[in-house]
């Protein structure tokens, strides 16, 4: 029997056995637009994030080995993150996260793309942390709404062709 389930906003899960979250999205684009939106910097700031933040790419090389800065805004509030990208490749990437006013809660990030056919993505984010205690911190921290708000974002992006 073939799965049917969609995910038109994000299921976001915590892992019970590992300081894990998942993050399952579905988005009407192939796997090389959702990996474009994820790699090249412009697009990337035109949709993270929360509707009231806007973000300002610091640095960016979406390549292995390479890495990311970038600040989100809201008014005179700045929120700075930063990582490594440790895998960039087609349908996979690998990547360190760490949100610079928790320089200690660093998380290993992979996201994998699944083409669903009929120019469909499943994307699956994991998201692993040192404990459960930062992964509750993750979780309490307002990720929802930014997650949820910037892939709705992207999904206007894919709908009027910029990628």
């Amino acid at each position: 029997m073939t799965d049917t389930t969609t995910f038109a906003t994000a299921l976001i899960e915590a892992d019970t056995q590992v300081p894990m979250i998942r993050i399952t999205r579905d988005f009407a684009a192939t796997p090389a637009q959702v990996h474009r939106a994820h790699t090249d910097p412009d697009l990337y700031a035109a949709w993270v994030g929360p509707d009231d933040l806007s973000t300002r790419i610091d640095h960016w090389d979406a390549r292995t080995g390479g890495s990311w800065a970038f600040t989100n805004l809201r008014g005179e509030e700045t929120f700075s993150f930063h990582g490594s990208f440790h895998e960039v490749s087609p349908l996979r990437l690998v990547q360190t996260f760490t949100y610079d006013a928790w320089p200690e809660s660093v998380s290993l990030e992979t996201l994998t793309l699944t083409d669903l056919g009929d120019g469909r993505t499943r994307m699956v984010v994991t998201s692993l942390v040192e404990s459960f205690a930062a992964r509750d911190q993750w979780l309490a921290s307002g990720m929802e709404t930014g997650i949820n708000e910037g892939y709705a974002a992207l999904d206007s992006l894919l709908a009027v062709g910029r990628l």
